[in-house]
């Protein structure tokens, strides 16, 4: 099974946001990606590195996710397939449709200790976003 450890981060609330992607897959290979998202929330960017990082897993053909964020708003609402903010139906909606192309994808929250790997990706994505 692949672990996907992901995380989003804003410096400022909104302001430039960026998404931290942490892969091992099963046989060991080890992907360690950061992306820039621009200015939003940090909220945001949480759903936003969630989307991106399942969309890096299927361009990867990997089919068994296990999926790692320290962002309980993004655990709870893939559990529950549901989020009270509108403005974050979008995001499910992309990361439902994305993660119901798997053989198998959970999504499970873990406490920031965790995922620092994840955190690190995250703030270098942030200051990807200053680089012209």
């Amino acid at each position: 099974m692949t672990e996907v450890y992901i995380d989003g981060a804003s410096a400022g609330n909104p302001g430039p946001s960026g998404a931290g992607i942490f892969i091992k897959t099963a046989g060991g290979d080890v992907m360690r990606i950061s992306v820039p998202l621009g200015s939003m929330t940090n909220h945001h960017a949480e759903f936003a590195a969630l989307v991106e990082a399942l969309k890096v897993c299927r361009r990867e053909e990997l089919t068994l996710l296990s999926v790692r964020t320290d962002a309980q708003i993004v655990a709870d609402a893939m559990e529950k397939r549901y989020v009270k903010r509108e403005e974050f139906k979008v995001y499910l909606d992309q990361a439902l449709t994305l993660a119901d192309e798997f053989d198998f994808c959970f999504v499970k929250w873990v406490p920031s200790r965790q995922n620092r790997e994840a955190d690190g990706l995250a703030k270098r994505a942030i200051k990807m976003n200053e680089q012209p």
